[in-house]
C-alpha cells in the first residue's frame, strides 16, 4: 500500500470519527448547573475544548487506521480487483 492512500485512509477515519467524538464531554449551562448567556442557543456546550476533542479524534483515528493496515498486511483484505470486474472497466 502507498503512504498517501493509508494518508488518505487516515483523514477518512479521523472525520468519521470526529462526528462520533465530537458529543461525548459536551455539557450545556443547564447541565453544567450555570445560567445560560443571554444570546446562546440552549444546546450550545457550556465550556467548548476543541483541542481536546482534536487528540481524542486523532487517537481513535490511530488506532483505527493502524487497525485498518494490520488487516491488510495481514493478507485478511484484498484489494487487487477481480479479472472479471477488469473485462467490464472502460
Amino acid at each position: 500500500m502507498r503512504w498517501f492512500s493509508l494518508l488518505a485512509i487516515f483523514f477518512l477515519c479521523w472525520f468519521m470519527t470526529l462526528f462520533a467524538v465530537l458529543p461525548f464531554s459536551a455539557n450545556t449551562a443547564d447541565e453544567a448547573g450555570e445560567t445560560m448567556p443571554p444570546g446562546h442557543a440552549e444546546s450550545a456546550p457550556y465550556i467548548f475544548r476543541p483541542w481536546q476533542i482534536v487528540i481524542r479524534t486523532t487517537i481513535v483515528a490511530l488506532i483505527l487506521t493502524g487497525s485498518f493496515y494490520g488487516i491488510y498486511r495481514a493478507g485478511w483484505l484484498d484489494v487487487a480487483i477481480p479479472n472479471s470486474a477488469v473485462d467490464r472497466l472502460p
